[in-house]
């Protein structure tokens, strides 16, 4: 009998994360420190392995033309590898409306080291999320001394889908590398939390430093640290006098709030400091001034549609372009049925299974920095975001399935076959996933396939095209300009191609578009300079000085690079149209001389070209 209950005691000790062992302190649990080394060796190392085999195709990969020209492919910053001035730079950047300056100086190292090289950049982004497959395993059975269920919530995560772009994408490395130093930081608060002491407690802050400047997506961690106290760590105090079972090292809420005060000014502070960069950066509602209520449908929908891809990954895109106001009443009010359901039933059964609150408001918790109450982007939702959170999924699915299969009469071998069916699947849709990653077509191709009226997408694939000479490209633009009046970059390519076929009227127009949408500074500049230029083609000199006199206040680099441009184009194939376009911006930047001569030229091959001489008289006007 008493060999009995003390089965249905270590089953009990096993759902709720416990050990036998006493609780005055939080130490090494049972199981753990009785498993052998050679079975915990033997899981990191299939866990590795596994991982790496899955993801290797990565190596062979190129930049994609989405943000990693900004991150890594046109960043002269980075390009200088990794010295006293990227390290200045990367501390006071706020480039990609973050800050984020170790995950700048990691792209610096890797210039460093592979220079243009795709593959060297892809390997240390693998890198990073094999260490975070191991450090979630360890972390884990540390935290509960469940080592099978540990490994499995680790293997999932190693092998989802959803993760693929969090690994495969470059300029995602801020991603991998802020998730490495959460999961370092909780570590440290294991040990931490068997010996509570100032050293220990710096140890933690240090690290979680490291993650706000990796990313400040990990702002939730205290969070994250309270859900922690409660399961499996057992910290909070149930009563104002410790009764049977509790301890010294229990105590109430408040002191744990308490405990975590000096990170949840990390977090303020960073916060603060991302909010500021997302507005210097102009990342803040690019969508247009969307109203709240708008994006909290958008979100709790999200919230819905991220538990739907973790269970059912299919239709995965780079880009979810926001519904806008296109989402049904229908939607809305199943997506929140859905939350107050599960979210009540895990308050609910906190006591019975204490997994499920903490698994659960983990995901709600560390998603709500990005399920755009605040919009950034032009995203609705977006995998890379749900790298850190589906880690609570993982740890209501695994704890739930277990505890349901001890109580049933399935032994472990088929529970251990239904466990290796499903890894072997999600292994087989994560493969077919990082095909898609093989080439910015393919990865745009997919996303037009998958989504509709993606305008992002749409833009990516004209870029691509462009860059490439395939007259379609401005197809993909014209898609976009139509289903984005908002969208800067796809009316400033239409801008363009209408002020190359003469058609000034519509250019203007489209320019000014742009401008209405508040772009980055180098937009601006870029459609100012042209306007300036269209202007000179109609003969308005007054408005051709105000316009890329505009453009020079706002951004100088962006004129200097349309002179370097066109001084190109017109050394290859001397037109007197290039010509003209050249002096007018040469003209504009104080050039004067310069300015004469590319006039000159123009006439020289055309002297008949009325725009050149009125802008030469106007030059040469005292």
């Amino acid at each position: 009998m008493a060999q009995v209950l003390s089965k249905r005691r270590r089953r009990k000790n096993r759902r709720q994360g416990t050990s036998d062992a006493p609780a005055a302190r939080i130490p090494v649990p049972a199981k753990l420190a009785s498993s052998s080394r050679w079975t915990y060796s033997a899981l990191i190392f299939v866990l590795a392995t596994v991982t790496v085999g899955l993801y290797s195709p990565v190596s062979s990969d190129p930049f994609i033309n989405y943000d990693d020209p900004n991150y890594v492919v046109q960043n002269p910053h980075i390009q200088q590898g990794l010295g006293i001035r990227t390290i200045a730079w990367a501390l006071s950047a706020t480039e990609q409306s973050n800050w984020h300056p170790l995950t700048w100086l990691s792209h610096a190292f890797d210039y460093q080291l592979y220079g243009m090289n795709a593959g060297g950049h892809h390997v240390t982004s693998l890198s990073f999320h094999v260490l975070n497959v191991i450090l979630l395993f360890i972390v884990l059975a540390q935290l509960t001394g469940a080592v099978g269920r540990s490994a499995t919530v680790a293997a999932i995560f190693a092998l989802h889908p959803f993760n693929v772009e969090s690994v495969a994408w470059i300029a995602e490395r801020k991603n991998v590398l802020s998730t490495f130093f959460f999961l370092f930081t909780l570590a440290a608060y294991t040990w931490y939390v068997r010996r509570p002491n100032l050293k220990r407690y710096c140890g933690v802050a240090a690290l979680f430093v490291l993650g706000l400047a990796s990313k400040p997506m990990v702002i939730t961690l205290p969070c994250v640290l309270l859900l922690l106290d409660y399961w499996p760590l057992r910290r909070v105090l149930r009563s104002e006098k410790p009764s049977q079972g509790q301890s010294s090292s229990h105590l109430p809420l408040g002191m744990l709030l308490a405990e975590k005060l000096p990170l949840f000014a990390l977090s303020a502070g960073s916060a603060i400091v991302t909010i500021l960069a997302q507005r210097l950066g102009r990342a803040v509602e690019p969508l247009g001034d969307l109203p709240l209520s708008i994006r909290v449908d958008n979100a709790a929908y999200s919230y819905a549609m991220y538990v739907v891809k973790f269970f059912w990954p299919s239709r995965l895109a780079v880009i979810y372009p926001h519904p806008r106001d296109k989402l049904t009443i229908l939607q809305i009010s199943l997506a929140l049925f859905f939350l107050l359901v599960v979210t009540a039933t895990a308050w609910y059964r906190r006591e019975k299974f204490p997994y499920l609150l903490v698994g659960w408001f983990w995901f709600l918790g560390t998603l709500v920095p990005v399920i755009g109450i605040i919009q950034v982007g032009g995203q609705g939702m977006a995998d890379r975001y749900a790298y850190l959170p589906i880690i609570g999924l993982c740890l209501m699915l695994v704890w739930g399935c277990a505890d349901i299969a001890e109580r049933s009469v399935a032994n472990r071998g088929l529970v251990v076959s239904v466990a290796v069916v499903i890894l072997l699947i999600l292994s087989i849709v994560t493969f077919r996933q990082l095909r898609f990653w093989q080439s910015s077509y393919n990865l745009w191709a997919h996303a037009l396939n998958v989504t509709q009226e993606n305008f992002i997408a749409d833009d990516g694939m004209a870029d691509l095209l462009i860059k490439e000479g395939r007259p379609e490209a401005l197809r993909y633009y014209e898609a976009a300009a139509r289903l984005a009046p908002w969208d800067p970059i796809s009316h400033g390519a239409v801008a363009a191609s209408l002020q190359d076929r003469g058609e000034f009227t519509q250019a203007i127009q489209e320019y000014e578009l742009v401008l209405r949408t508040r772009p980055k500074p180098d937009v601006q500049a870029f459609s100012y300079a042209n306007l300036g230029i269209i202007y000179g083609q109609l003969g308005d000199e007054p408005r051709v000085r105000e316009s890329i006199g505009k453009a020079v206040q706002l951004n100088p680099d962006t004129v200097l690079a349309m002179i370097h441009q066109m001084n190109t184009i017109v050394s290859a194939h001397p037109a007197p149209a290039g010509y003209f376009r050249l002096g007018l911006l040469l003209e504009g930047t104080g050039q004067v001389s310069q300015a004469q001569s590319a006039y000159e030229r123009a006439l020289t091959l055309d002297p008949n070209f009325s725009s050149a001489r009125r802008a030469l008289t106007w030059l040469r006007r005292p």
